[in-house]
């Protein structure tokens, strides 16, 4: 892949604006996790110390474009960037019709980007105006590199100059490795509540990889599938033959897929529900499975390590309840722990490695869900289309998906 890099670009006295992707969870008025600002860090120090004038552009949950909706401003965000930065970082609302005169080093972050209509559709005057804010454009949001929209796509079309942040590169030389040639054996964990969701990365890594295991729902419908009984578990009864086919493919191609032989589960989801071990075998009509059981534990991480490349991506129940949390924590522990080259993404995958201070061990941990996953899938994203087509400087001329006004 050819694209510049920040280390590409002079920076001093430049107006620079950074696509971050501080999508951070918020409950009550709380950020649950600081996980993504924290690893934007050092690409926002980079520009502000190499004397740039730094702006940086994010979006927060899913508003109804076009509308301010106070629940998704990014003002927690600058409280905690001006913490981490020492430094004040204001929160402009009404960047795009005057634009903020700034001094070299500053750092100023924009209001939700989805705020602004036209945000989602790409639309092209959108993209301009942001462009026009900047000298230099830094795409750094992995978890968005999948999005054709104005502030991924769009801009970099129009920009004067434009390169990839260190935090996108570092993300896609780790997925690349894992892509193009990991080491064997290699194992994939995909957890989440729907298969559907994941069919097209399913049906790709089923190819790819020696190991497979499903966690969470769809460790449910792969349950189905296998001629077991999960009560009233989340699962999907439509893609059961999907889930078997699968089955079947991985045994015509010498693949494992590991299930669990145990199983935490419970008659309802909640924090207070009392939480029983059972074999497979002997799910009950009103358990709802809610986690895996310690024997299960024991074999997933024997082959954890036994693999050389490990790729983690969703849970392997809902660890948000200490009662249903072992395994995710377990199977996380055994991650980190392994010799082999792990790389972890999605974000309840990023909540759980917080909640459980499993960063350390981990080989690469993504920002990106979607993206991670398309990545995976495809090798590719739009994002590194355009950053190639600008660095060739005849991106202007191809195929952009932009929408007209």
């Amino acid at each position: 892949m050819k694209y510049k890099t920040l280390d590409d670009v002079e920076l001093q006295g430049k107006r620079v604006l950074i696509r971050l992707d501080m999508n951070v969870p918020v409950k009550e008025g709380r950020v649950m996790s600081t996980a993504r600002i924290d690893m934007s860090l050092p690409t926002i120090r980079k520009a502000s110390e190499a004397g740039a004038k730094v702006m940086l552009i994010s979006h927060l949950g899913r508003p109804a474009e076009g509308q301010y909706a106070k629940r998704y401003s990014l003002n927690l965000v600058a409280g905690i960037l001006s913490d981490a930065l020492g430094q004040h970082v204001p929160l402009i609302d009404d960047y795009l019709s005057e634009h903020p005169r700034l001094e070299n080093g500053q750092v100023v972050l924009f209001e939700n980007i989805r705020f602004n209509r036209g945000e989602l559709e790409n639309m092209e005057s959108l993209s301009r105006q942001y462009a026009s804010l900047c000298d230099v454009f830094v795409m750094d949001a992995f978890g968005a590199a999948h999005r054709v929209h104005a502030s991924t796509y769009g801009v970099g079309l129009f920009a004067n100059e434009v390169c990839a942040g260190p935090l996108l590169v570092a993300e896609i030389e780790a997925l690349s490795r894992v892509f193009e040639d990991p080491k064997r054996p290699m194992l994939a964990i995909v957890g989440g509540s729907k298969v559907s969701t994941k069919m097209m990365l399913l049906d790709s890594l089923m190819k790819r990889v020696d190991t497979f295991i499903p966690g969470g729902g769809i460790a449910n419908t792969f349950l189905v599938a296998s001629g077991h009984d999960v009560g009233h578990s989340i699962h999907e009864a439509g893609l059961v033959e999907f889930s078997s086919s699968l089955i079947q493919s991985a045994r015509n191609l010498g693949k494992n897929i590991l299930l669990p032989d145990d199983v935490v589960v419970a008659d309802r989801l909640a924090a207070d529900a009392a939480a029983a071990v059972k074999p497979v075998s002997e799910i009950k009509p009103g358990d709802m499975v809610l986690d895996i059981g310690p024997m299960s534990c024991k074999k997933y991480r024997n082959a954890i390590n036994a693999s050389q490349t490990i790729v983690w991506n969703g849970p392997l129940g809902v660890f948000e309840y200490a009662a249903f949390s072992q395994g995710t924590r377990d199977i996380g522990q055994a991650i980190r722990d392994a010799g082999g080259y792990s790389v972890a993404g999605g974000g309840e995958t990023l909540a759980a490695i917080e909640q459980n201070d499993l960063a350390d061990g981990i080989s690469c941990i993504s920002t990106g869900g979607g993206a991670f996953l398309e990545f995976l899938e495809n090798g590719s994203l739009p994002v590194l289309t355009m950053l190639e087509q600008s660095a060739r400087r005849s991106g202007l001329n191809r195929d952009h998906r932009i929408l007209r006004d």
